[in-house]
């Protein structure tokens, strides 16, 4: 019984110790209470809260609490729908959904909190990937997000921070640890499937998270997260793509979310390279119609003997038109790298139809470059093809 004693007055102590030291760095009641008193007619859109937030505070980190605890304290966690994340769902779908129904999963919490970031010009990105709880490594994947307040990468998951599951229930119970939570302490419990959003620059592999080893290891290779993050942010779809996908397989796939994630990326990958395949093909279309249709121009102007009367260089530069279009259309084709069935003959006779025009092209240019060498009556002779012995010409 002593002993027993003893250690609740122990935690006690604890506890009060801990909680008045977080209530001297994290005051932020009176954010709190300026955030929740926002009209429920203003909670309708992300756009009228965010401007309602935006007039109430002028800080990156109020604006963030205010994002954080109205997010957590109005939206009710969907358990009927826990297992139903969907990395296809389009986030404004999400958000929708949740400004609707006042309840959602954790990927409607994250892109709600990400959205209202956006649009309180707060830099933010949600992060998928998997959680532990109690040491074990849960099953189905999680989202929540990450967002650079005053230049430093922060973490922020709303969905644990609105309460937790008890009884096949869910208890609303703001939990303040996961706001704003540094990289280093978050990362015992939330491991994303990419490990740049770790922001660590000593990243942890999904075995060590596992075994619970996720102190920084310097003598691992330094990683610039910051750099990564900015390189990210100029990448194509494709290229962020083709980059997670390799650091998602160089850091371990420890479980089948890994493979699902993995997976799902490389079948993203296919798709966008099958899609931008599909746009230079028909961009290359585009150009070889334009380039005939400039020919075809030149010819049917040709043949009117150059009337009405354009100037050399406008001349010249119908042929030029013609010829850059054409080329560029056959450049287009061959950018298109390992083209499918669906693409390769069409690539193979486009190509060979290029080739012929271009050659008359090439063709009708000596034609001009003479044109051009002569005075007027030569020019004008240069339309007929030869002259019969009544001295009437033959025109082509």
């Amino acid at each position: 019984m002593t002993c027993k004693l003893f250690v609740l007055v122990l935690l006690i102590n604890i506890s009060a110790i801990l909680f008045a030291q977080k209530k001297v760095i994290n005051d932020y009641s009176k954010v709190d209470k300026l955030a929740l008193a926002i009209p429920d007619s203003l909670t309708k859109t992300t756009l009228e809260i965010s401007k309602y937030f935006r007039d109430n505070f002028t800080s990156e980190k109020y604006k963030a609490r205010a994002i954080f605890i109205w997010t957590a304290s109005n939206i009710q966690y969907d358990l009927e729908n826990m297992f139903a994340i969907n990395f296809y769902e389009k986030e404004e779908e999400k958000i929708e959904k949740i400004l609707k129904n006042r309840k959602g999963i954790c990927s409607n919490y994250a892109a709600l909190f990400n959205e209202l970031c956006h649009k309180l010009q707060i830099k933010s990105y949600v992060v998928t990937g998997y959680t532990k709880q109690n040491g074990f490594a849960d099953y189905i994947p999680h989202a929540w997000c990450i967002a650079e307040i005053d230049s430093t990468w922060l973490v922020f998951d709303p969905t644990w921070g609105s309460g937790y599951v008890s009884n096949n229930k869910f208890v609303k119970k703001i939990n303040n640890d996961y706001f704003a939570s540094k990289p280093e302490n978050i990362i015992k419990s939330h491991m994303p499937f990419d490990y740049m959003w770790q922001c660590l620059n000593y990243p942890i592999t999904n075995q060590e998270f596992y075994e619970g080893k996720i102190s920084q290891n310097k003598s691992k290779p330094f990683f610039n997260f910051n750099d990564s993050i900015k390189k990210y942010e100029k990448q194509s779809n494709i290229e962020r793509l083709n980059a997670t996908a390799y650091r998602i397989e160089k850091n371990g796939l420890k479980n089948s979310m890994l493979f699902d994630r993995l997976r799902q990326i490389k079948s993203d990958l296919e798709y966008e390279n099958e899609t931008k395949k599909l746009t230079i093909f028909n961009s290359a279309i585009t150009d070889y119609n334009e380039g005939v249709n400039e020919f075809n121009e030149f010819i049917d102007y040709k043949n009117k003997q150059f009337t009405p009367m354009r100037s050399d260089k406008e001349i010249q530069e119908m042929i030029d038109n013609a010829k850059n279009k054409l080329y560029a259309s056959k450049a287009r084709f061959h950018l298109i790298e390992n083209p499918g069935p669906n693409l390769k003959t069409p690539i193979a006779q486009n190509l060979n139809g290029l080739e012929k025009i271009i050659q008359q092209v090439s063709e009708q240019e000596d034609w001009l470059s003479k044109y051009f060498s002569k005075g007027k009556a030569g020019r004008k002779q240069m339309f007929y093809d030869k002259v019969t012995w009544y001295g009437i010409p033959i025109t082509k």
